[in-house]
């Protein structure tokens, strides 16, 4: 497939109309737009005479932007970590080989064409010519094969918890004589290209190489439209424009990411001017946004699923029984509505309905406290007491919905829950720390998967070797194992079999589907995307 990337003209500056319009430009969003004088005089009759004059300010007044999300990122190294927040920073400094646009489409990137290879479990990218990065050497074919060896292969370099990211992929090289990357794959990977459109951010062998893994965790040195200008941890990074991008420079001057773990304090820095873009605005905060002059709010439902794993090998979650209860015992379509304030959808297996293997036959647990109560005692755990952990500020009312979880549980007559606050990044350290036996009982996660593709989350989340799994089941494990080696509708079956298994197994207690909800500096033009992703090269001044 050859080159077919949208982002080829730069964005246009709308003049921002009138002083009413200009004065919504808030928060560092400056520049661009007339700027409207009225002058009032008394004339000797004692009438009013009003005379307007417009101005043009200067054109090459910066235009900044501040986005706060709910945490900061955890460092720079974009092959080191599976947050979101991360991500939507290190997004701004690197590229892939291949990306998406804002409706998911496919579209090349540094690569300008990529196509399987006949005869062989493996596929190709050509490389684009005239790419630099930050440090102005040129991008090599050499520094995306090293890219995605660093990820797949520990010898490379470190244990990347990206790994899972490009399942299938068991290594890459480049081909010689040819401006061209040729990647290995364990079989026929049906989702090889889906895969490399969302992940793996291509980085340069030899800056990598001279530099400690805390020095990369520091630093950036992309090819992206925003180049690193300063990073001061756990407060705020800063931005700005890469005047030799290999596409037309950024509309964006200067991009500040920052962080405030409560929805309060960032809805009230979106009012008061102090910021620009901010994530997971509370369904009771909406109409405050939507009615301020200056702001508005964005809204796309995610690829994100939120829910409560439980742990199969300790008590009383080594219960199907007892797991099962756990789901009758919610009513979660009140936490959809009431919790939520509908900014949400319920689910009923690990794959949301616009993903590759959702299982159309599968209904979320209805509540029924009774049968959950019935299903504790049967499980022999009545009595049970359990404690669920949950980060504050990181997804969309999690601490709430946590709560109304844990109220739910604790009605019934023989179980007792409670709630446990916790701090994302220790959080997501347990879970990253490889073994089951490292992570907490019972705990809330969300999960995105911008591929659409329901195998990788299931990989991800519920293979006995997966990333963040707190389940084995051999039968399961075989199923995906299947589905790797499928495509087409033969593949979609199997991984609807295996949604079908989960929802009875109940692995998890299924909660929500996330809606992406962001509060916006009205000047801005700029749309929620699907897939979490912040792009900021996308934006304009209206």
């Amino acid at each position: 497939m050859t080159d077919s990337n949208s982002h080829i003209g730069r964005r246009t500056y709308l003049k921002l109309a009138g002083g009413a319009a200009a004065s919504a430009a808030l928060a560092g969003c400056t520049g661009g737009g007339d700027e409207t004088e009225t002058t009032t005089t008394t004339t000797e009759s004692g009438g009013e005479e009003t005379e307007t004059t417009t101005s043009t300010p200067d054109e090459s007044e910066p235009f900044e932007v501040t986005i706060t999300q709910g945490q900061m990122p955890s460092g720079l190294d974009p092959q080191d970590h599976r947050e979101t927040p991360t991500d939507i920073v290190v997004l701004h400094a690197y590229e892939g080989v291949l990306t998406r646009d804002a409706a998911g489409a496919m579209q090349t990137a540094l690569a300008t064409n990529y196509e399987r290879i006949d005869g062989e479990d493996a596929v190709r990218f050509d490389i684009r010519e005239g790419v630099t990065f930050h440090n102005g050497d040129e991008l090599t074919p050499e520094d995306v094969a090293y890219s995605i060896n660093r990820v797949v292969d520990e010898e490379v370099g470190f244990a990347s918890p990206q790994s899972d990211q490009l399942a299938g992929v068991t290594g890459a090289e480049v081909i010689d004589g040819e401006r061209a990357v040729k990647v290995n794959n364990d079989g026929l990977n049906p989702i090889v290209f889906s895969e490399f459109a969302t992940y793996l951010d291509v980085m340069q062998r030899s800056w990598v190489e001279e530099r400690s893994k805390a020095e990369i965790g520091q630093e950036m040195n992309g090819t992206g439209p925003f180049m690193l200008e300063s990073y001061t941890e756990d407060e705020e990074v800063v931005l700005t424009t890469y005047e030799d991008y290999w596409q037309e420079p950024a509309a964006v001057d200067t991009l500040t990411f920052r962080a405030a773990s409560e929805a309060s304090t960032r809805v009230n820095q979106l009012l008061q001017g102090e910021t620009d873009v901010i994530v997971n605005v509370p369904p009771q905060e909406v109409s405050r946004v939507n009615n301020n002059e200056n702001t508005r709010v964005a809204a796309a439902p995610s690829t994100r699923i939120i829910y409560n794993a439980m742990r199969y090998d300790v008590e009383p979650f080594d219960s199907v029984q007892f797991r099962q209860a756990m789901n009758y015992a919610i009513d979660l379509e009140s936490i959809v509505q009431n919790v939520l304030g509908g900014f949400g959808a319920q689910t009923s297996q690990p794959t949301l309905p616009e993903f590759v293997g959702h299982n159309e036959d599968l209904d979320p647990y209805p509540y029924d406290p009774e049968m959950a109560e019935q299903l504790v005692e049967e499980s022999g755990y009545a009595g049970a007491e359990i404690e669920l952990n949950t980060p504050v500020g990181r997804y969309l009312k999690d601490l709430e919905i946590a709560q109304a979880v844990a109220g739910y549980i604790d009605e019934l007559p023989n179980v007792s829950a409670s709630v446990r606050q916790r701090d994302f990044g220790s959080l997501v350290d347990e879970l990253l720390a490889g073994s089951i036996e490292a992570r907490p009982h019972w705990f809330l996660i969300g999960w995105g998967e911008a591929t659409f593709d329901g195998g990788l989350v299931m990989q991800a989340l519920l293979a006995s070797d997966g990333t963040l799994t707190t389940w084995q089941n051999e039968d399961f494990d075989a199923l995906l194992q299947e589905a790797s080696q499928q495509s087409g509708d033969e593949r979609d079956a199997t991984l609807q079999e295996a949604n079908a298994m989960a929802h009875e197994e109940c692995p998890w207690i299924f909660l929500n589907q996330q809606f992406s909800v962001y509060g916006v500096n009205d000047a801005i033009a700029w749309e929620a995307r699907s897939d979490e992703r912040i792009d900021v090269y996308d934006m304009s001044l209206k």
